[in-house]
């Protein structure tokens, strides 16, 4: 069945400013340029454009001499690979040399320039990422991606082995890709393929896997893929050990009736039974770490906390980690995704105004301590009880205590 392409030509993007300043400079250095890839590939399935990345016929060196000669910003960021970026009114684009694989290793590979698009199509992964669009709007399809589009079938270009082997990440793509663009079952052919491989993702750096499974994670439908992906064995290559899924499955929900936005973070934390064993895993960020270290060294809040005591323990979690720890607890408990009771819980930490302890170091210094443990212990003491309080002794007040008990 024939499938009319749709044209571009109305599209606001295409018409940006900057866009027509880098496409009238590689056309007036005698080279074809369209735009490749993701914006294209976002335009036809109605999703935001992010990046909008070039493919031209020109090679490296005439890309720059192109951009110098329109004075746009020149910045050969993967020169080897045939990617130059070019930078006009603030925005960035990366031209990049239509290319063939001579040879692949992993994320890197040793490429010949071309000028042959079809031949730049076929070394994609998957055909919805291997559409181009002219500067005129009009849609080239060399291998038949459009189709998927509409049936939002994330496939790979050509035989599924042969891409996998190329880079082995490609088998986590291609579950990500499926979990934000794509509806049904997964291509069979893609699916089995990225199962019989699916040891080599342990060849994989930590940091490469972290990138792909936090986008994965994000993803609308996180939820179902990742199941998916658990009963192949393929999350457990990964990491283990694995949780059950039934608290990451509410969490998914959670988000989309509440309008949540997800959170790849305390996702993962309800898949891996063991989450500080992540660090290596995944490389997690020292920040990341932090989030955890902080989640696990309180105990959750709960619904059933009166005003008073919601105050006390906003204010010794900060908000931050108050939001982390809720969504968790939400997630798993069995009540309703839409329980009114736990959407207050959660915003109660933009409703409190945390106040400042009115008393100082420098305060307790004034009134005779020295600097040392004691000063810190009666710091201590004093913040309990305006806690006790519920926030309501002043600084008069606290230094009166302080008198008194002297």
């Amino acid at each position: 069945m024939t499938t009319t392409l749709p044209s571009l030509s109305s599209e606001p993007w295409l018409k940006d400013a900057a866009l027509r300043r880098v496409f009238d400079a590689l056309a007036a250095a005698g080279g074809e340029a369209r735009v490749a890839g993701g914006a294209v590939r976002n335009t036809l399935l109605g999703e935001p454009i992010n990046d909008i990345d070039i493919a031209t016929t020109l090679t490296p060196e005439r890309i720059i001499a192109a951009g110098e000669k329109a004075r746009l910003g020149v910045h050969p960021t993967g020169i080897a690979h045939g990617t130059i970026t070019l930078v006009t009114g603030g925005k960035p684009f990366e031209v990049t040399t239509l290319r063939v694989d001579v040879e692949t290793y992993g994320r890197k590979a040793r490429v010949a320039f071309t000028d042959d698009w079809e031949a730049d199509a076929r070394r994609r992964d998957f055909t919805m990422n291997a559409l181009y669009c002219s500067g005129d709007g009009k849609i080239y399809d060399p291998t038949k991606g459009y189709p998927d589009i509409l049936r939002k079938r994330v496939r790979f270009v050509g035989e599924p082995a042969a891409r996998i082997k190329e880079d082995y990440l490609r088998i986590l793509r291609f579950f990500r890709f499926h979990a934000r663009y794509g509806a049904g079952a997964p291509d069979p052919k893609g699916l089995a393929a990225c199962i019989r491989y699916k040891g080599k993702l342990k060849e994989l750096s930590s940091e490469r896997v972290r990138q792909e499974l936090f986008k994965l994670l994000e993803a609308k439908r996180a939820s179902e893929t990742i199941k998916l992906m658990a009963a192949r064995n393929v999350l457990k290559m990964l990491f283990t050990p694995l949780a059950e899924l039934s608290a990451f499955v509410r969490m998914a929900k959670i988000d989309a009736v509440q309008g949540l936005a997800p959170d790849a973070l305390l996702r993962l934390i309800l898949i891996a039974k063991s989450p500080f064993a992540l660090r290596e895993h995944l490389r997690l960020t020292n920040a990341e770490m932090k989030r955890l270290e902080a989640i696990a060294s309180h105990t959750s809040p709960h619904p059933s906390l009166r005003d008073k005591e919601r105050r006390a323990v906003l204010y010794r979690l900060g908000p931050a980690t108050w939001r982390d720890q809720v969504r968790l607890a939400w997630a798993q408990s069995e009540t309703r995704v839409d329980r009114t009771a736990w959407r207050a819980l959660l915003d109660f930490a933009d409703q409190w105004i945390i106040p400042r302890f009115p008393l100082s170091g420098q305060d307790l210094l004034a009134h005779g301590f020295k600097p040392g443990p004691d000063l810190g212990r009666e710091l201590e003491r004093l913040e309990d009880w305006w806690i006790a309080s519920d926030f309501t002794e002043n600084k008069e007040t606290l230094l009166h205590k302080l008198e008194a008990r002297g």
